[in-house]
């Protein structure tokens, strides 16, 4: 057998092929490793660091402290309290129904608390914590910090809670804070708010949720692998929500209380230059500490059943006829259109009828009132000079001039919620009820009477407009704001006011006989100024709850009392110089005149008089040891 010839050039070459593509293998690698090492650590370094240091860093969020709230002479009305709550995080939690059940026995979880808990669980993020309880004690939070390592994923969290310094007095101006829900974050429209526990529900707490509410801030902090914090690495200041100063006076407030006593109604008192409310009050009120936490069950069905309805707000939401508090308004029309002059008479004989109808409209005093002027029209509060009037004025001009007034539309106040109440009308009638409109129903609607329904606060905007000369300003509570405790205050810019139309001369017509209304013998709010020091002007007002029939007078008192009349006043003080202008409403509390007038009489006392000197300081007489 031949040997077999080795051929060493092709097994040279082949070892260099082979060796080239193994070196180039080689490169290949080291090149992917380096690319590799290179997106790393240069082009994707930002976002891997990033997703290590989320597990290793949480971003924990800190909530601003909310605006304070202040009234006109700088007196707190709310503030921010340390508190405690409990959360769990659902993600890190194995069984929740076993850590509720045993965190039961730690701390006090009601009802109430563990039906909210589900309620946020069901509609929130798994990684997100949800309050189980908030206002924790400090012995609940004491037991809770020794057996916290039993509960991961629970936490005690600090934060500051509202607290209402009057707690009622100011129920339905300044309204609560309550637990945020999802209506509330979908209204804010941004999810970073999700972490906020409380928001604004009613009055100025809602209107000013986003100025009170403050910035957001957050800390990073350095967790270990079990997610326990080891230190805080970064901070990023919140900001404290802006504070508000209102032009309510907390003393004004007090003393209208006061003077309702266990009346049920409510009142407005405005600085007629301004338009600034000075006090506003709804009875009966509720204590707003008991919401800011979660009110009971028991608590929230004894208010929402009430039939005194102490969570409504009578004077954003409310509303009556006028009655013959719209007077002094329906006159002014009269003279605006060139329908009256002041001295124009006319004659009541203590019943009205329209041409060709039989049924007649009654004054309020059986055998009339005689020839009567505007001046005397409006102290005696004649009906028949205003049923004459709104006939010949006729309801389409009689709506124009109301409107103008600012009736049929809400004045502007810085509440949500404000209604316009009704104008009546031809085209509100059969829009409402679909029937067409009768003489009558003008006729009776220069009383204030049928379907007009008025607002306090639209009562006062008018009655502001006769004592500032014709200006009808937008009614507002707040009327400074600063953005921290060592800023200075800012005053709002002054709201954009309207004419109501009437000359000075006319104006002055109207106060005449608002005045007559207080000072003369048979104005009917004569007793109300007795002894005053400085001089009234204003007008009363009664609204029947049932007609009467025939010539027969009843005594309202002697009714049952939901079908007593309703009592206002409208007033402003002093007359020469007006620095208030008052609205009562008294709900079947009878006649203007001896219920409601009394009331805003002693508000204008509170306001304009000097408090009452402090009795001297009684010194105990020295004992004599030898009596």
């Amino acid at each position: 057998m031949a040997a077999k010839i080795k051929n060493t050039y092709f097994e040279a070459e082949l070892f260099r092929q082979r060796a080239f593509v193994a070196m180039l293998s080689v490169a290949v690698v080291m090149a992917a490793l380096l690319f590799g090492y290179f997106n790393l650590q240069v082009l994707r370094f930002d976002e891997y660091r990033e997703q290590a240091d989320s597990n290793r860093v949480r971003l924990k969020p800190t909530m601003p402290a909310r605006g304070l709230i202040y009234d006109r002479k700088g007196r707190l009305l709310t503030d921010n309290i340390s508190a405690y709550r409990l959360e769990l995080t659902p993600e890190q939690v194995d069984d929740i129904d076993a850590t509720l059940q045993q965190l039961g026995k730690l701390v006090v979880l009601s009802k109430d608390d563990l039906r909210r808990f589900r309620r946020a669980m069901d509609s929130s993020r798994k990684f997100l914590p949800i309050t189980v309880k908030l206002r924790l004690s400090e012995d609940e939070v004491a037991k809770f910090s020794v057996n916290r390592f039993r509960f991961p994923g629970v936490e005690v969290v600090p934060y500051l809670t509202r607290r209402y310094l009057y707690d009622d007095l100011f129920a339905h101006v300044i309204g609560y804070v309550a637990r945020l829900d999802e209506a509330d974050l979908k209204a804010m429209g941004d999810e970073r708010y999700s972490v906020l526990t409380h928001t604004g529900k009613t009055g100025l707490e809602r209107s000013y949720e986003e100025q009170l509410r403050g910035t957001i801030g957050y800390e990073e902090v350095e967790t270990n692998a079990r997610g326990r914090s080891l230190g805080v690495l970064k901070r990023h200041s919140s900001q404290a929500g802006t504070d508000l100063k209102l032009s309510i006076d907390v003393d004004l407030q007090k003393a209208t209380v006061a003077a309702f006593g266990e009346l049920t109604g409510s009142a407005v008192a405005v600085d007629p230059a301004t338009g600034e409310v000075l006090a506003m009050v709804s009875l009966p009120s509720f204590n707003t500490n008991l919401f800011v936490n979660g009110i009971s069950s028991v608590d929230y069905a004894a208010l929402s059943t009430d039939p005194s309805q102490p969570l409504f707000n009578r004077n954003v939401r409310g509303g009556t006829p006028p009655g013959s508090t719209i007077k002094p308004f329906v006159a002014l029309a009269g003279l605006e259109s060139g329908l009256r002059k002041p001295e124009d008479t006319v004659y009541s004989s203590g019943e009205f009828f329209i041409p060709g109808q039989r049924r007649g409209y009654r004054d309020a005093h059986a055998g009339g009132h005689g020839t009567v002027n505007l001046y005397t029209s409006i102290a005696e509060s004649v009906n028949t000079y205003y049923y004459k009037l709104a006939m010949d004025m006729g309801i389409v001009k009689f709506d124009a001039y109301m409107r103008r007034y600012g009736f049929g539309q809400p004045t502007g106040i810085d509440l949500i919620g404000e209604v316009a109440g009704t104008l009546p009308s031809p085209e509100w009638k059969r829009k409402r009820f679909k029937q067409p409109w009768y003489l009558g129903e003008t006729v009776i609607a220069g009383i204030g009477q049928g379907y007009w329904v008025v607002t306090p606060l639209q009562l006062a905007q008018g009655t502001a407009s006769l004592a500032n000369g014709g200006r009808r300003i937008p009614l507002r509570l707040v009327h400074e704001t600063r953005t921290g405790l060592n800023q200075p205050w800012q005053r709002l810019p002054a709201p954009k006011t309207t004419s109501i139309g009437a000359t000075p001369a006319q104006l002055q017509a109207i106060r005449t006989g608002m005045e007559a209304t207080m000072q003369t013998r048979r104005g009917t709010g004569w007793a109300i100024g007795l002894g005053s020091p400085y001089r009234i002007a204003g007008k009363t007002g009664t609204v029947q709850k049932i007609s009467r029939r025939g010539s027969v007078s009843m005594d309202p008192r002697s009714l049952p009392l939901h079908l007593r009349h309703q009592a206002l006043f409208i007033g402003y003080a002093p007359a020469e110089d007006p620095k208030i202008a008052v609205v009562v409403v008294v709900e079947h509390g009878g006649y203007g005149a001896s219920t409601a007038g009394p009331i805003a009489r002693k508000m204008m006392d509170a306001y304009l008089l000097p408090p009452p000197a402090a009795p001297p300081p009684v010194v105990a007489a020295t004992e004599n040891p030898n009596d």
